[in-house]
């Protein structure tokens, strides 16, 4: 039967063959919240015909850089993992302590020390170099491979036969960011990417001066690419993004502006990271995460913003994505809408194996301003 253990907002099945004790199943998603006065809030849904088929809820908070919220969607203290959306903040010890310097780092290999790139040609030439300029080899990678997320990559490689190594993981610029941490430290670079190593210990001191979550209360997990993960509500990671967009110290702002200059080396053609950085250069950074997560500042706005698509469907993540740029954008008396600009990351209709039309996925209610 289901059962809702209310301490944790979270939905419980639990099998009872035996009744001594009940054993939980698996735990699902969160209960979806709501805020006081939000009627309406952010979801994509998908529709058959006349009827909403599914439904994805989607969390939101917008911050500015002290973390006072400005607007919000469903729960903007939903507790989840940060994800790739992390990887600026992971990446920005190596500036803050000098490291970048050190090895003659430069935009290129900063933007993709944030990336979750698709494994193009470009993206496996600056990790060569990259890991060229520590003193480091692709066997010092924790990371292991995985198909490209680029689907003419994918299809070349699968095609071609080509034997996939630890570089064309779409987060080997985030490990090398790592291990230049840990060289330029003098730390062991075996097993920098454990929870318990120097540099993870740096990079969690980091997060909690920016997200203003204490490291003690920060979740910790392992990632897909075997790297440490963190999770804190989303509030924390919008207000980190407001301090990113803001430029808040000469090292963000480097880093924010490695992300804007080379969008193509952040994730890579037809993704929507690249395409929306493309679509208005400058003037917004954005990274994604894996299971529904994505972050974002319109620049110079002091706004930061974090979501989180509940259930972790990545189909709706880039409408959600566009939906809140585009009410940021209102907002700031802005001109862009990213939505019209960038159709093919927005509302799409769903066809069957004939071609018919059967429904659509869109973007449905929206964000609350305060």
């Amino acid at each position: 039967m289901l059962q809702l253990a209310p301490s944790s907002g979270f939905y419980v099945q639990w099998l009872i063959p035996d009744p001594d004790p009940p054993a939980p199943l698996r735990l699902c998603a969160p209960a979806p919240r709501y805020l006081p006065g939000v009627t309406n809030p952010l979801r994509i849904t998908a529709t058959r015909g006349p009827l909403v088929e599914s439904t994805h809820a989607v969390a939101v908070a917008v911050t500015d850089v002290d973390g006072r919220l400005l607007a919000s969607s469903a729960d903007p203290q939903l507790v989840t993992f940060w994800r790739s959306a992390a990887k600026p903040f992971q990446a920005l010890p190596l500036l803050e302590d000098g490291g970048a310097a050190h090895f003659g780092l430069g935009v290129e290999e900063l933007a993709l020390a944030c990336a979750s790139h698709s494994s193009e040609p470009v993206h496996l030439e600056v990790t060569d170099r990259f890991l060229g300029k520590i003193g480091c080899t692709e066997g010092d990678l924790a990371c292991g491979p995985h198909p490209p997320l680029g689907r003419e990559v994918a299809g070349r490689g699968s095609r071609e036969g080509i034997a996939l190594t630890p570089k064309w993981s779409n987060c080997s610029g985030k490990h090398s960011g790592m291990l230049a941490q840990a060289r330029h430290a003098g730390h062991p670079t075996s097993g920098y990417e454990a929870k318990e190593h120097p540099v993870q210990r740096r990079i969690m001191a980091g997060m909690e001066r920016w997200t203003g979550v204490p490291t003690a209360q920060l979740a910790l997990a392992v990632d897909g690419c075997q790297a440490t993960c963190f999770g804190l509500p989303l509030t924390g990671m919008a207000r980190a993004y407001a301090a990113l967009g803001a430029g808040a110290t000469p090292e963000l702002a480097t880093l924010r502006d490695a992300m804007t200059t080379r969008p193509d080396l952040v994730a890579g053609s037809g993704r929507s990271c690249t395409d929306v950085m493309l679509a208005a250069p400058g003037k917004v950074v954005v990274k994604l995460g894996a299971d529904g997560v994505y972050c974002g500042a319109l620049v110079g706005t002091g706004l930061g913003f974090a979501l989180k698509v509940v259930d972790g469907d990545m189909r709706s993540l880039p409408i959600a994505l566009l939906a809140v740029l585009d009410a940021l954008a209102e907002r700031s008396g802005w001109s862009e809408r990213w939505s019209a600009a960038l159709p093919q990351h927005g509302a799409f209709d769903i066809t069957n194996t004939r071609k018919t039309v059967t429904g659509r996925v869109q973007a449905a209610g929206g964000i609350a301003f305060v």
